[in-house]
């Protein structure tokens, strides 16, 4: 992914620091709730947001865990547990995830590694200058291919987990 913006945009958890393992709660061995987000700095001109969050280190490529866009501008959280509808009540939207190359589910799906390894997951948000008219549904290519060229600011919260 293509960094942008100025990097005044600054993304954290209360559950979690930045580096350090993610609650068991929000994981496959626990609930998988989606753990909370908060947000702050975020630059004028800013539309919306879209989230990603990606494990790196999975053996088949980038495995992405969840992708949520056009988060309204005057968001600056997440709670914990964010309903996996397709489209939520705030306009947000959610597509599809829960692979490398073929994504078969919407909403959030945490860490679940296998046995015996730690990953690292990256929760990436971006500042986006427009709504992407874009479907609930549509993978991580649709949704980078429609926001290239509109993102004014990005930060990177990364965590671990391991079994």
């Amino acid at each position: 992914m293509q960094e942008c913006g100025n990097g005044a945009l600054r993304l954290y958890s209360p559950a979690f620091q930045e580096g350090a393992l993610i609650p068991q709660l929000y994981t496959g061995d626990g609930l998988d709730l989606s753990p909370p987000l908060k947000w702050l700095h975020v630059p004028s001109g800013c539309s919306s947001f879209c989230l990603m969050m990606e494990d790196p280190d999975a053996p088949l490529g980038c495995w992405l865990h969840w992708l949520l866009f056009n988060i309204p501008a005057e968001t600056r959280e997440l709670a914990a547990g964010i309903d996996r509808r397709p489209l939520l009540e705030d306009g947000a939207r959610h597509g599809r995830s829960w692979g490398v190359n073929h994504y078969e589910r919407t909403g959030y799906y945490g860490p679940l590694p296998p046995q015996g390894s730690v990953h690292r997951y990256t929760f990436t948000l971006r500042a986006l200058d427009c709504l992407l008219g874009l479907s609930p549904g549509v993978t991580r290519e649709q949704v980078l291919s429609a926001s290239e060229n509109h993102c004014i600011a990005e930060d990177v919260l990364t965590a671990i987990y391991g079994r």
